[in-house]
């Protein structure tokens, strides 16, 4: 049994421990710093902006991995 989890772009929230998150895509990606993963509620499309142009991937892909890390344990 597949399942997909679609989130569209307009209603991607952070949720769960940021803190946490962001030393593990950190971890996975070093070429994240500080700066691009600063969260402020009410910009999650600013956050995804920066982490989409340093990974050079698309959005959809950026809250993917982010949706992954929400559902890990952190």
């Amino acid at each position: 049994m597949e399942t997909t989890q679609k989130k569209t772009v307009g209603s991607f929230k952070i949720s769960g421990n940021w803190e946490g998150q962001s030393k593990k895509l950190k971890t996975k990606y070093p070429q994240l710093t500080d700066s691009d993963l600063k969260f402020e509620a009410g910009k999650e499309n600013e956050l995804l902006g920066r982490i989409e142009k340093k990974l050079s991937k698309n959005r959809e892909e950026v809250i993917e991995i982010i949706s992954h890390l929400q559902v890990e344990k952190v």
